[in-house]
């Protein structure tokens, strides 16, 4: 049965336009991608042209991911109800509106709308994408396509911020979402004249509970974590502690509804694989590093520092596009060597960078925070892939779908929650700074009280490389045999 299947599908992907398919998804991918980026770049631009604080601006980019991770979930069951092509249209549909809302917007309000928007597109987007280069390539062409699609996903939050940089320079932050459209619109019209229905639908039941205890869940934490950041209160305001306890009842409420379900929405039983969960605590924690970093480095390049939009792009490019290319190199050595001897010296490359990032100022050369930042990426690119394959191949088959989810969710949920962790720790540090300034209207003072803020923030990203260097020791190979390939692993 099964070979007839393969058969059945070898013959069927010749039939789909796989050239222009390919045009449309990493043309929307790769727009999905840069404006999850670009727009930390003109943060410091939003803050003084919307007159918000840097707590708040962050929301832009918490809310962005916080939509991603409520999405995510829910992925797989809407790929099973509704067609490529209507999943395709709505998607763009999303990213189109949200962009055109982002491009006008002339308020916070108005732009965090937006940028939900944006992101439901993107959420669809990326299951989307993974699930027809499955179906329309043959096993012998998916490791290609595969890689092409992740030079897309490396390389377009790298040339976010440069890209957006240059734009700001020389026009003003709304022409990042001005200059994104007009490919939204070319991506939604390839798709409508090419895009084919690839996907079976099976219409399996779908339990509203589950999903509004993830929502709840995650939105819980995610929020609670934001909101510290804002206000006098902190981490101590009773908003704060009711949203992350909230979360976390719901998390746990969820938990025990997907094990008790004999088809779960997400199946949890993926955490009884000791590698599977090593791989997911890595991915999680370079998450929180790489978002929380992406987030201060621009922020302080130009309000610490006094550096243009643009300069600070250009610090930021060589890292994010080494790491691009250092991707598809990370797995044949991963092939070759196992996680262990990426993973560990990644990681402690990675807390010897933050270290050094804990100390820079206003004076800090150049070329140094280059090296920095580029080091970063090189120890970000030798964990995050082996410890992700590493952990998956450990699964079953027939649970790959599920460990994926679980690892795609709480990627964007860990993204949202080291942003919001780490503009907490930048803002309270400068008001720290602030409150004890002989002269705080003074213009010097504002850029000393940015650095100890800054400092503070790498000192926390800095932590986290620490706990994942402990936990790295603890990880080892997993050998796919033949067996394992075919069915459940015992």
């Amino acid at each position: 049965m099964e070979a007839v299947i393969n058969k059945d599908s070898s013959s069927e992907a010749k039939k789909y336009k796989v050239l222009p398919i390919m045009i449309s998804l990493l043309i929307s991918g790769f727009i999905g991608m840069f404006s999850e980026t670009a727009l930390n770049i003109a943060l410091s631009d939003l803050m003084q042209v919307l007159n918000i604080t840097p707590a708040t601006a962050q929301w832009l980019t918490t809310g962005y991911l916080l939509t991603l991770g409520i999405l995510v979930p829910v992925s797989g069951l809407l790929l099973q109800w509704f067609t490529t092509r209507q999943l395709f249209i709505t998607s763009l549909s999303f990213s189109i509106v949200g962009t055109l809302v982002a491009a006008l917007a002339s308020s916070f309000d108005v732009l965090l709308i937006a940028r939900v928007l944006q992101a439901v597109g993107t959420g669809l987007m990326l299951p989307l994408m993974f699930n027809t280069i499955l179906v329309i390539f043959p096993p012998e062409k998916r490791g290609a396509a595969m890689g092409i699609i992740g030079l897309v996903i490396m390389f377009a939050p790298a040339v976010g911020p440069t890209l957006a940089g240059i734009l700001i320079e020389n026009l003003t932050w709304n022409w990042i979402f001005w200059v994104s459209l007009p490919f939204l619109v070319i991506g939604l019209i390839f798709g409508s004249l090419y895009m084919q229905n690839v996907s079976t639908i099976t219409k399996p039941k779908i339990d509203i509970l589950s999903i509004i205890l993830s929502t709840i869940g995650f939105g819980g934490i995610v929020f609670g974590f934001s909101k510290a950041g804002e206000g006098t209160d902190g981490w101590s305001s009773p908003l704060v502690i009711a949203s992350i306890a909230i979360g976390i009842i719901a998390l746990v409420l969820f938990s025990l509804r997907q094990l008790s379900m004999k088809k779960p929405m997400m199946d949890l039983r993926v955490f009884k694989y000791p590698m599977f969960v090593v791989g997911l605590i890595m991915v999680f924690l370079c998450m929180m590093i790489i978002l929380s970093t992406m987030l201060i480095l621009p922020l302080y390049l130009q309000n610490g520092m006094g550096l243009s939009a643009f300069s600070a792009g250009l610090i930021l490019l060589p890292g994010g596009i080494l790491n691009g290319l250092l991707s598809p190199l990370m797995g044949s050595l991963f092939d070759k060597y196992g996680p262990k001897w990426l993973v560990i010296p990644g990681l402690a490359i990675a807390a010897v960078v933050l270290w050094f990032f804990s100390g820079i100022t206003a004076a800090s050369a150049t070329a140094l925070l280059i090296v920095l930042h580029t080091c970063l990426f090189i120890g970000i690119s030798m964990i995050m892939m082996p410890a992700q394959t590493n952990g998956l191949n450990q699964l079953p088959r027939e649970m790959y779908p599920d460990g994926t989810a679980v690892m795609n969710t709480l990627q964007q949920v860990a993204g949202a929650i080291g942003t919001a962790v780490a503009v907490s720790i930048l803002s309270n540090g400068i008001s720290d700074y602030m409150r004890t300034s002989t002269n705080p209207t003074d213009p010097g003072e504002a850029v000393k009280a940015m650095t100890v803020g800054a400092q503070h923030a790498f000192l926390f990203a800095m932590t986290i490389a620490i706990v994942g260097l402990v936990i790295a020791f603890f990880i080892r190979r997993v050998h796919v045999d033949k067996q394992s390939m075919k069915g459940p692993m015992h």
